[in-house]
């Protein structure tokens, strides 16, 4: 076997899982190095969303292209999620979960979540200060307002463009630079997080959670494995085998850090190099994807809810799945601008059926390693979404 990047990245998930397992206490200890590692990838994300997007959009040549690839865009990501919900509710529904309702939770034992304000939502996507949004890392607002800042360069003469256009070039190739540094850091960054995770939860956390575990796990992969290569391969005739393993690493490096914008340099960088996306693509599409493209989230959140409603005892109508669908379908896409996205979109569908929202706390007890799996299929719905959408 090749020792590069991406294989030795992937033996250190099996040796980090196994080094969490055998010495947790060590592998608690060694948490620095994943952070590092995770600091690093992040220490990217701003300036390269600023740069790339700028780039995409002022490459594309005009308002009306802009609205074409938005719309398309928007469409991927809507019909997409779509059918990871309807995947999702369907084998819920085969296995059944927690039917017979055997997991007692005590009453306000659910997390702290601000109640949902469709105004203070719409809200949060203008930055108010611009500065303050880039320092902050609020990925939506900087998206927003780079989107308005391209689109109004578009509307300057030829000859005011170009110093722009030529600070953002440079720019975003010094970030790409940036990134294939850190990217030869992913086995070790990748080794410190899985054995940190794995010492710090346990494998024995899923034992009482294993069956609901086990749907959301195989409802990820039938998504992953067989709905987004099959959109892949009718769109585009490209091989999701030989697409997968030319950017396998992205996936790989969302598996261990659960986070699909730490995961976004890497994203951008394979699908360019490897994947055969176009630059103006890969820097529009996948900064969006990653910040509202969803859809092992909203898979997650449909299974999620239909297990709360077993370990309940309360038996749904076929109105209320499809309340369901069409709420968690909705969140998703919306959720981008949402402070701790994945809680609050559990507790909008929750209300939107009436099921107890105190049963939230028994599945966060399996959440950070389902969360894992979840934020992997979201960054391989992104880098499927570049590929189709740059056809």
């Amino acid at each position: 076997m090749k020792l590069n990047t991406e294989n030795l990245t992937l033996l250190a998930i099996v040796v980090g899982i196994a080094f969490g397992v055998a010495l947790p206490e060590l592998a608690l200890q060694q948490e620095i190095i994943g952070s590092l590692f995770l600091a690093l990838l992040k220490m990217l994300i701003i300036p390269l969303i600023f740069a790339s997007i700028f780039m995409a959009i002022v490459g594309i040549g005009g308002v009306n292209e802009l609205k074409g690839v938005g719309t398309r865009a928007f469409t991927y990501y809507f019909s997409t999620t779509a059918l990871a919900v309807l995947l999702g509710v369907i084998i819920v529904n085969i296995i059944n979960p927690g039917a017979g309702g055997s997991i007692e939770v005590a009453v306000g034992s659910a997390p702290e979540i601000k109640e949902f304000s469709v105004s203070d939502f719409i809200l949060s996507f203008v930055p108010t200060n611009i500065i303050a949004s880039l320092s902050n890392g609020s990925v939506i607002q900087v998206i927003f307002f780079t989107v308005l800042f391209a689109v109004a360069t578009l509307h300057m003469p030829e000859e005011r463009q170009l110093p722009l256009k030529e600070f953002f070039n440079s720019l975003n190739d010094a970030m790409m630079v940036l990134a294939k540094w850190v990217i030869k850091l992913s086995p070790i960054g990748v080794f410190s997080l899985i054995s940190y995770v794995v010492a710090e939860k346990g494998l024995e956390s899923l034992i009482p959670l294993w069956e609901y575990a086990i749907t959301v796990v195989l409802a990820l992969l039938l998504h992953g494995s067989i709905t987004l290569p099959a959109i892949l391969y009718f769109v585009t005739k490209t091989s999701p085998l030989q697409y997968f393993a030319q950017v396998q690493k992205a996936v790989v490096l969302a598996f261990s850090t659960a986070s699909s914008s730490a995961t976004l340099p890497v994203s951008i960088e394979v699908s360019q190099e490897r994947g055969g996306v176009s630059r103006k693509s890969a820097g529009f599409i996948l900064p969006l994807g990653a910040t509202v493209n969803m859809d092992g989230t909203a898979l997650y959140e449909s299974i999620a809810v239909i297990f709360i409603a077993n370990l309940a005892g309360i038996d749904l109508t076929l109105w209320q799945q499809i309340l369901i669908f069409m709420t968690a379908t909705l969140a998703s896409v919306g959720a981008a601008g949402i402070p701790g996205a994945g809680i609050v979109m559990m507790v909008i569908v929750l209300e939107t059926v009436g099921l107890p929202v105190e049963y939230i706390s028994v599945i966060l007890v399996v959440d950070r390693i389902l969360d894992m799996f979840r934020t992997a299929t979201n960054v391989w719905g992104d880098l499927v979404g570049a590929k189709v959408l740059d056809r």
